[in-house]
This record gives structure tokens, sequence and C-alpha cells, in this order.
């Protein structure tokens, strides 16, 4: 797989930590972003929960294995999330870091961590494939209901780096690098009751306690 010197959600295989040190978002407890504007929505199929595509190549596999929240409004904000990090392979699928659902699903921070990670695959000449695995999902609001922290393990050891020119699927062997644990603040749209957005990403990379 990739190596964590370049990327935060693979974070697995071999590189220089310290550049992720650089990359990472810290100080939990800040304020979120306001929201920013949001693409519209065109249509109600499948992949397009919100109105914009979600779709992700076959060869990529992004599994969600979580229980939904009671709490109507955590549910809303899990699902969301989910929809960020497929907005996020979606990118580095189209080689762009302008596609819809990137805008859709992002905000403030959050908007910058997707475009990072997008341009770091752009930049390296690689695209995804493999399956993904987040799990352990835990979720906490602020007192208002507009903010909502979704905390979750990630197993990127069946998912790989492939090289766009040669198709060459970058594998490595399974180590602690595969496990990552994320937070990640989404803030509820004002303007749309079922629309939340990535605002900040945080991530513990190499956690123990995901494997």
């Amino acid at each position: 797989m990739i190596g964590t010197s370049v990327f935060l959600l693979t974070a697995c295989g071999g590189g220089d930590d310290k550049s992720n040190e650089d990359n990472k978002t810290v100080g939990a407890e800040q304020i979120p972003d306001k929201p920013r504007k949001s693409t519209q929505p065109t249509g109600t199929e499948k992949n397009k929960p919100d109105g914009v595509d979600v779709s992700l190549p076959k060869d990529v596999n992004l599994v969600f294995d979580w229980d939904e929240p009671k709490a109507k409004n955590e549910a809303a904000a899990m699902d969301d999330a989910a929809n960020y990090l497929r907005a996020i392979y979606r990118g580095v699928a189209k080689r762009s870091t302008r596609d819809a659902a990137v805008t859709e699903y992002s905000t403030g921070d959050g908007l910058t961590y997707a475009k990072t990670q997008i341009d770091a695959w752009i930049d390296g000449g690689w695209t995804a494939t493999g399956t993904l695995r987040h799990y352990d999902a835990t979720t906490r609001s602020t007192a208002n209901g507009s903010s909502v922290e979704v905390a979750f393990c990630a197993d990127a050891g069946k998912f790989f780096g492939k090289e766009v020119k040669t198709k060459k699927i970058l594998t490595t062997e399974p180590s602690i690098r595969d496990f990552d644990h994320f937070k990640i603040v989404m803030v509820k749209f004002p303007a749309r009751e079922d629309l939340w957005q990535a605002s900040k990403v945080f991530v513990e990379m190499k956690a123990a306690k995901c494997q």
C-alpha cells in the first residue's frame, strides 16, 4: 500500500511519519468551521443520497461495519461521514478535487483535508483498489445538536494503491500501519435538513486499539 508519508486515509506501508504530522489537524476541541455553501441536489438515484453521485469504481470497496445510532442527528451525521470518505475516493478515481461530492460533504478543514488527500494520490500517479473497512464507530453530539463527532477505526490491510499508467498494484505485508483511528467532526448544513458536512478530521495513525 502507499506509504504513510503521503496518506492519512491509507496509512500503511513505509515512509517518513514526520510529514503526516505536518498534514494532521490538531486541537480536537476547536469550534467547528461554519458549513460552506452546498451544491444543490439533482437526483435521488441509489448512488446519490443527497442528490450528488458518490459511486466508486467496481474495484474500490468501502465497508462501513457499524451500527446506526438511535439519535436521528447522529445517525444522519454518521451516514454523511461515510459519504465524505466515499467522496474522497471518488475524487481519487476521477483525478479531481472538484468533484461535486467532495464539496457537498466537506467544509473548512474537512475540505482542505479531502483536497490534500486527493492531490497526494494524483501527484503520485496512483489510484485506489481493494477493500477498506471501517468499524467500531461511536458518535457524540454538541448540546445544541448542530455538531456531531463520528469516531471509528479503519483497516486498510486489503486496500492498496495502484499505478495509473502501469496498473501495477502496490501491495505490502500486513502491519500496524494498516490501522488508523479517525475522528470526523460533522456539522449540520443549515439550509438542508438532511445534509451534514465534515469540518475537521483527526487521525491517530498506527492505532493499536483498532487491531
